[in-house]
This record gives structure tokens, sequence and C-alpha cells, in this order.
């Protein structure tokens, strides 16, 4: 007898609910799926145990007769396919039709559902895979399926699921996501009767980003808009004979939408990134990578943007017959959708220049004891007659001025400062018009409001202090004038005008067997930046000259700092991405320090030359350059409004 045997169909069911059924939230994403492919506008989900216990999601789509209804839960059955010409361009979320019949096989499920047609319901019960019962009912048009007791019949996979409030957090995650994704249907979500998600339709992604997140996420993001692009790419023709063979150029249309969140909003993984490919939520390397390069040097490199990018792209421009979950899919040109989306969202963040506020204080909730008295809260409220011109008037108001009281030093000394091009206003600068009613209109997120601050001096000789006409604005010197060097460093990279200078004797410097094949490899480079550098002896170098900037002292420091980027780094790396890590180093070596005073005239150009830069967002690092306070902010916390 032979060893080769046909599996039977509960096997083969089980089996492919390993495939397709690794939790409670991979039960409700089929299920999901199959409504929104049934054109249902209303999702209510009931969970119970992290879904362990009950998992029920009821919709207003199609529904279906009562033979379709039994065919559901054969395998592959589907009526989104049907010829194999389908598989190069699939506009439903789902198509295998091995939802069902895996969820039925390690579930009790319930299916309840009514076609318009009919006049009257299907119920079909199955359990572990069998069908039980098959009755009619009476109920309204769309599906109710009822999952109970996931992974009943296989403890194996049962005791892998983690605690009820992990898997609630997976379920909540997916409905937000969908949620985010169909802005015009509303979707409910109740975990052991308590509401987690309940948003209704609005009429554009920003509204549904407003229900979700809230407007304090919303004012930290950047909005997209619509952004199209036709791109030009080689399509291989099919030929019968060697004559007739060659390329065709076809044209693709993409289009991306959605909010990325300024360099000032950072998270700590990738759990705040949404994307979907037309209309499919997926979780690509590609698009994860290409964010990721376009927030470079402008976030740290462990931390992660918030993301909500959807993009629509030619059907047959993609595949997504690669996995059994259908979360990831595969792009036909990669290279051309990466770079897409790349230079899209770093061309808007530089346009944009979100800023970052400072956080302002919570304020006192309705009720709350005010931490100043009734009394003075009614002399804050009352209005006082102008003064008279008789003196002596009874009703008369004394005149005072505030006045700075005298000091042995100032802090803030100006008076000293060279003549510049533009005047330096010496002391406290004067105001940007009055106070009210300005300050309650709607207050300027860009970074463009550099170029008017007006400096008042600096905190520890480290960060610099201006006012501006919306709040108060504090800048680390440090990184301001490493971000403006940067810029600079990588213009005359580009030019070929790359300052250097020469050293008076030419620096020796022993390197590792590693960092000799790391010099070996970037010497060209080197060179192109600044760096004269020649071969002295076994791994041995000698400097010759460095850019302008870099002190004698810090020329050492600077090659190791590049040097030391380990040779996984530089292979993973692209020749710009290179390029800029080392223009990053030399820019944070001749940048100014901290605990360094400025004289008036320097810190008035730093600011108007960080204003000029295209990223004044962050430095090549990372990390935030300007902070504000605003107006309002200040006026919140003097409890003004």
């Amino acid at each position: 007898m032979g060893r080769i045997r046909i599996l039977s169909d509960l096997v083969a069911n089980k089996i492919a609910a390993g495939e397709v059924v690794e939790r409670p939230a991979s039960v409700v994403k089929e299920l999901l799926e199959n409504s929104l492919d049934a054109g249902a506008s209303e999702f209510r989900l009931d969970v119970e145990s992290g879904g362990r216990r009950l998992i029920r999601l009821a919709d207003d789509g199609c529904g279906m007769i009562r033979d379709d209804a039994l065919l559901a839960f054969e395998r592959h059955a589907t009526s989104k396919l049907s010829d194999v010409r389908d598989l190069l361009s699939i506009a439903t979320l789902g198509f295998r039709g091995e939802a069902l019949p895996s969820i039925g096989s390690v579930s009790r499920l319930l299916l309840e559902t009514r076609a318009a047609e009919d006049r009257v319901g299907t119920v079909v019960e199955i359990a572990g895979g069998k069908i039980l019962r098959c009755d009619e009912a009476a109920r309204p048009v769309g599906t109710a399926i009822t999952v109970r007791d996931l992974f009943y019949n296989v403890p194996a996979r049962k005791k892998f699921l983690r605690s009820d409030q992990t898997e609630i957090a997976h379920i909540a995650s997916l409905m937000t996501h969908y949620s985010l994704a169909h802005s015009g249907k509303s979707f409910l979500l109740r975990h052991n009767n308590a509401e987690l998600l309940s948003v209704t339709p609005v009429a554009t992604l920003r509204e549904r980003v407003f229900q979700v997140f809230g407007s304090q996420m919303l004012d930290d993001l950047v909005d997209l808009g619509d952004q199209e692009r036709d791109l030009k790419m080689p399509f291989s023709r099919p030929s019968s004979g060697p004559e007739e063979a060659g390329e065709d150029m076809i044209e693709r249309r993409f289009r991306l939408r959605g909010f990325v969140s300024g360099p000032q909003l950072q998270k700590l993984n990738r759990n705040s990134i949404y994307l979907f490919v037309n209309g499919r939520l997926i979780r690509d390397r590609l698009l994860l990578h290409a964010i990721s390069s376009a927030y470079h040097n402008l976030i740290p490199p462990a931390c992660y943007p918030f993301a909500l990018l959807f993009l629509d792209c030619d059907l047959e421009e993609v595949d997504v017959n690669v996995h059994p979950s259908k979360t990831e899919v595969r792009f036909h040109h990669g290279s051309l959708v990466h770079d897409f989306v790349r230079d899209t969202i770093r061309r808007l963040l530089m346009a944009q220049r979100p800023v970052s506020n400072i956080p302002a204080p919570t304020p006192p909730q309705p009720g709350a004891a005010l931490p100043f008295s009734e009394f003075s809260q009614r002399i804050e409220n009352m209005t006082f007659p102008s003064a008279p011109a008789v003196e002596g008037d009874p009703v008369a108001l004394p005149e005072f001025a505030l006045r700075r009281p005298p000091s042995p030093a100032p802090r803030f000394d100006f008076s000293d400062g060279p003549v510049v091009d533009s005047p330096i206003k010496n002391g406290v600068p004067e105001t940007h018009g009055p106070l009210f009613p300005d300050a309650y209109l709607p207050e300027p997120e860009s970074l463009e409001a550099l170029k008017d601050l007006r400096p008042l001096g600096q905190i520890h000789d480290s960060f610099i202090v201006a006012a501006g006409r919306d709040g108060l604005w504090i800048i680390d010197q440090h990184v301001a004038h490493e971000r403006i060097l940067f810029e600079q460093v990588l213009a005359a990279r580009s030019r070929g005008t790359v300052e250097t200078q020469r050293l008076l004797v030419p620096l020796v410097i022993g390197l590792s067997a590693a960092q000799q094949i790391e010099y070996a490899r970037i010497a060209e480079e080197l060179n192109a930046l600044g760096f004269e550098t020649d071969p002295f002896g076994n791994r041995t170098i000698a400097v010759k000259s460095a850019p302008a900037g870099v002190g004698a002292a810090d020329v050492e420091k600077v090659l190791f700092e590049i040097l030391e980027i380990s040779e996984r780094e530089f292979r993973r790396a692209s020749l710009d991405d290179l390029r800029r890590a080392m223009a990053a180093s030399i820019a944070c070596r001749a940048a100014i320090k901290i605990n360094m005073r400025l004289e008036p005239a320097k810190i008035d150009w730093l600011l108007r030359a960080l204003a000029a830069t295209s990223c004044p967002m962050s430095c090549p690092h990372g990390r935030p350059i300007a902070l504000r306070y605003a107006t309002r902010d200040i006026l919140k916390s003097f409890h003004r409004i």
C-alpha cells in the first residue's frame, strides 16, 4: 500500500486555519473584509474575553441566498474570482475562499443572512467544520456571523493566545485601521459590553482622523492632499518569435493621500503607521522603508513617525496573492513606488515646515478649584473709569507705569553688538502688535515664522530665546547651527566648491583592519567633502587638509565617526545616505557648542540663516531645533482663556 494519501476536508481545513486564523483578530479581519466586499455601510462588532468566547460581526451588506450560504463553507468557494486572469487585477479584499471554512473548522459558528431578493433569511450553524443545521429565519437584509469558543477543538493553538487585553488590542487596532480607510461608513466595537470605538459616517478623511485620534493629534499632522503621478515604465511584449520580441512603454498612475506627522511627533514603534494599497490594509516592507527614508535626518534613527497613507494604483501593478492572510503585496515596479512615496512625503514636509510646540499645561476641569481666590477673579473682571483730568477728584485713579528695577549687571547685554545690515534692537524688543483679538485667531504652525523672530537673549549660553508673533520661541543654538552647516556642506559638495583648510603638518592616523577596508571604500567621497588623505604605510593614512569648518583638534574624531559606521550599514545605505551621514558628522563638529555666549549679531544671523534652510525642523540627527510656546497656551497658563 502506498504512503501518499489525500487529506480529508476536515484536516485540510484545520491546516488552512493555521495559516489564515492566527488569533481572534485574524477572524475579525476576514469577516470585516467580507462585509466590506458585500457593500456594507454599518459594522457592529461585539467581542467577549478578547475574542476567545465570542466574536459577532453584524453588517447591512447585500447578504446571501440559502444556496450561497451553504456553499460559502466549502473550500475555495468564492464569488470574487472566476478565471485565472482575474488574479492579475483583484479589486476585492477577499478572494481565496478559505476564510469561512477555516474559521468554521476551529470554532462554533452561526451564520445569519438574508439577501434583498429573499423574503426570509437563512441560519446556518457549524461546529468544528460540521454543519449542524440550516433553517429559515426572519431577519433584515445583511449578514451576522457569530464565532464562539475559538480553537475549542485545537487546544494547542488556544494555549498560545495572549491575555484578553492583548487580543482585544489587536482587534481594536484592526477596527481603527478600517474605520480610517472608510470614512463614509460607521463602525462600532464593544468588548464585554463596554464601547471601545464608535464612529459615524463623515465626509472627509480629516474628520475621521479627528473622530479617532482627537484634535491634538490632528494639529501635529501634515495633510498630503491628493498627490498623483503618472510613471512610464517598460513592459515586456509577448511574442511568438524573436523578430517580434521587444519592450513597450506603458503608463501607470499612482495616487497618494493621507496624513503624516511632523518631525516633532516621534513614536517608539511602527504601530502608528497605517498603510493601505487600493483600500487593502497591508504591512509592506517596501513602503515602510520609503517612509523611513522620507524622515531620514529629520527624526532620530530609533524613532518612527505617525503615518496614515492610502496608495492607489492600477490593479495590474500590484500582486496581492503572495500571502495567505493577504497582508503583504508585491509591486511590479517596486523601486518606482518606493521613490514616489519617499519623495512626496519629504517634499511636503519641507514645504510645510511644521513647528514643535512646548506642551501646554492641562487646563483645569470644570468645577475644579482655581489656583487664585474668588476675590482676585472679581478684581480681574472689573472695569474702571478713565482717570479724570481734575486732580483730587474722589474717583480719580492714580497713574502708574511699570519700570524695570535697576540691576547691577544686565543678563542680556546687547549694547556692544557690531553693526550689521539688519539693525539689532537693543534691550527688550518691541512687541508684535496688540494681544487682543489676534490671540484668538488660528495660529501659524510653520517655521516660516523664524525669519520674523526678535531675539531676546540666551539661557545658560546654550538656548536662544526669541519673541514671535505667535508666542515665545526657544532655539537650541548648537543643532540650529548644525542644520545650517549640514545643508551648506551638501550644497557645496554638489557644486564641487567645498572649502578646505590645509593642515600645517599632515595628521597621521592609524586604522584597524575593518577601518582600513571602509577607508578604501569611501576615500573618494572623503576627498569630495574636503578631506585630502593618502595611504601612509600599513593601515595608516595621512590627512593633509580638512573641511574649513572643522577644527584641527576635531579632524581625527570626525574621520573615526565616519569610519565607525559598520560594513552592514554601508551595504544597506545608498550613496546619498552615506554622503548625508558624512556631512552630518562634519556639521556636528563644526557647529557652535552649548555654553557659548553669542553676540547679538550672531544670534540674529543664526535665526535668519536657519529660516533660510530647507528643513529647519530638526538637526541632521533628528533632534528638534526650535520649540514654540504659543500665545494661546500662554493665555491658558495664566487662566485668561
